[in-house]
């Protein structure tokens, strides 16, 4: 008995190792390495072995990726660094530029005779902005903004995106948490409305079409009912940091992205 443990329990391990890679291949770099019906299979493998020994089972098993039972209301979750929001800038001519390195430059205590400041710039994405605080590399929460300071915990709808990895790649840190923007990409806003449409058509009641992407996904996230966040398009991109203990910060903002996206998250490309 022991020796078919010992067996279960090495290809349990494998069986995550293997599911984890290919869903950052599918869900981070568009690259799926196995045609899905293998991959289900997979799966099908690792949950029979849990299911077998539930002893095996680990927070970050990718069979934990569940739905999980409707929420009374969502517990509140105060942040260790605070959510700031972007501030918008209005002046989109060489004038604004030149204001905001100006601005900057001053934050900095910098002269003239200062070397110039570089710049990463990326796409801004009009989402909810969440905030994934693993320990040891395990994702155990995900907190709204809110007020900054004080957001709204809804760890169990973020579990239901894909590109949300339930375990950080090689990551051994006390804390790490991850910045980021959840949204529904237009192609799949477009395709859920007509999906909406249909059944709508079809004498469907209680439903309706959605007005833009940033409400369909910050809609879906709030949701009490995680059945609900699994059925939306939510798509996921990491972009900053909050509390973070034992993990080395890079040096600069597109060395972060380069570094978290090495981890198994997905960042913007576009930058």
């Amino acid at each position: 008995m022991t020796e078919n443990f010992d067996t279960s329990q090495r290809r349990a391990v494998a069986l995550r190792t293997q599911l984890l890679a290919h869903a950052q291949n599918y869900y981070v770099l568009d690259a799926p390495q196995i045609p899905d019906a293998e991959y289900d299979k997979l799966f099908q493998e690792l949950q029979d072995i849990e299911a077998a020994h539930p002893e095996l089972l680990t927070p970050d098993s990718p069979t934990q990726r569940v739905i999980g039972e409707v929420l009374d209301g969502f517990a509140t979750v105060r942040h260790a660094v605070a959510m700031l929001s972007i501030r918008t800038e209005t002046d989109t001519e060489s004038s604004g530029a030149i204001n905001f390195d100006a601005r900057v430059r001053k934050e900095l205590k910098l002269t003239e005779l200062d070397a110039p400041v570089e710049y990463a710039a990326e796409l801004k994405f009009d989402g909810l902005a969440i905030n994934l605080r693993s320990e040891q590399g395990v994702l155990v929460q995900a907190a709204t903004r809110g007020d900054g300071e004080t957001g709204e915990d809804v760890t169990q709808n973020m579990r239901t995106i894909a590109q949300v990895p339930q375990r950080l790649r090689g990551v051994s840190a006390e804390v790490l948490e991850v910045r980021g923007e959840v949204y529904i990409a237009r192609a799949d806003f477009d395709a859920l409305n007509e999906r909406q449409r249909a059944l709508i058509a079809a004498g469907a009641k209680n439903e309706k079409t959605f007005v833009n992407p940033r409400n369909a996904a910050a809609g879906a996230v709030r949701q009490l009912d995680p059945a609900i966040a699994a059925k939306r398009p939510l798509s996921f991109f990491a972009y900053g940091l909050g509390d973070v203990q034992g993990w080395n910060i890079p040096p600069t903002h597109s060395a972060l992205l380069d570094a978290l996206s090495a981890i198994g998250l997905p960042v913007c490309t576009d930058r």
